[in-house]
């Protein structure tokens, strides 16, 4: 970065794309590389889930309105009913797969566009099998952070649910239930959105400081002080980028037979090419996101320390201790 740590708490969310910006067409080679062996991977199976799921479904639609149809007791409606046992576990098992694989590149590539960042910052010579030597040791750090971060979010959702069920059954979907509801909803997708930045930001404190899992989030918790709507911001543009290209994916690809094989695979490429390069700026951005939050704080952070301990020891990955980079608070 060519910022100084002191100056970082000034970004908003202009300045923290800039910078990010900055950073990747400096390293773009180094960057690059990680798109095309983790990143393009992800979006390209991102996608191809997209058009399996909406092929696997409508196959489903089209059996359960068959079955509507079919005469009761009957040998058709015996054999739709296997069929579609038999599609829904299929359906069941792809779904499986894919959250595993997708968790596994998301870890992969979250973890080397972090740790690059973080040489960045230290100005630290690195090159890209250094990288993948490191990332390895280093997402399964990650692997408990999500799963703490899954749990407070299916908590969440959980309490979500057990205050709209009765709440609605109480005062019914009348007047009194729409008034509700206008409450409810921005409330919820306001909470979503504030434990989702936690959970994002979390990611990088478990790649560069000692802390994962719970811990991990309740520093996240911590930095993201005063500058939550900043973050929640940035955010909110990605998911809409993000739902964006799926959108048109299923659209103009998955859906669009109609434009005809030349042009399906035109666009399949563009949308690729556009969601591997939203997720790279993403990662990137929510890095740079961590260390503005330190810098708002106050919190210094010593960049030969931070150097050192990016190193990689006799095989290990020495993560950061909270001495090191939780070090003095600087004074403006």
């Amino acid at each position: 970065m060519e910022r100084e740590q002191e100056e970082l708490q000034f970004l908003g969310i202009g300045g923290i794309f800039v910078e990010a910006q900055k950073m990747i067409l400096a390293w773009r080679r180094i960057f690059a590389k990680i798109a095309v062996s983790l990143i393009v991977p992800l979006s390209v199976i991102f996608l191809l889930h997209v058009e399996i799921s909406d092929r696997m479904f409508a196959k489903i639609d089209r059996n359960e309105q068959a079955l509507e149809e079919a005469p009761e007791g009957s040998l058709r409606e015996e054999r739709l009913i296997d069929r579609l046992a038999s599609e829904w576990a299929s359906y069941a098992a792809f779904k499986a797969v894919y959250l595993v694989v997708v968790l596994v590149l998301s870890l992969l590539s979250t973890s080397a566009v972090v740790y690059t960042v973080a040489c960045v910052y230290t100005a630290k010579e690195m090159t890209f099998r250094k990288v993948l030597t490191v990332v390895p040791k280093v997402w399964r750090r990650l692997v408990v952070t999500f799963l703490w971060s899954f749990a407070v979010l299916f908590a969440y959702n959980a309490v979500a649910l057990l205050v709209l069920v009765p709440t609605l059954l109480l005062v019914g979907t009348g007047a009194g239930g729409v008034a509700f509801l206008l409450v409810f909803v921005p409330a919820y997708l306001a909470g979503l959105v504030y434990v989702s930045v936690i959970w994002h930001l979390a990611s990088v404190i478990s790649v560069l400081e000692e802390r994962y899992g719970l811990a991990a989030m309740e520093k996240s918790k911590e930095l993201v002080k005063g500058k939550a709507i900043v973050a929640c911001a940035i955010f909110l543009v990605f998911h809409v980028g993000f739902v964006g290209i799926e959108v048109l994916f299923r659209k103009m690809v998955a859906r669009g037979r109609g434009h005809g094989d030349a042009a399906r695979a035109g666009f399949g490429l563009v949308l690729l090419l556009l969601m591997s390069l939203l997720v790279l700026e993403a990662l990137v951005v929510q890095t740079v996101v961590y260390f503005v939050c330190k810098s708002f704080h106050h919190e210094s952070i010593d960049k030969s320390s931070l150097a050192d301990h990016l190193e990689v020891f006799l095989g290990e990955y020495i993560p950061l201790k909270a001495s090191d980079i939780q070090l003095e608070h600087f004074r403006l």
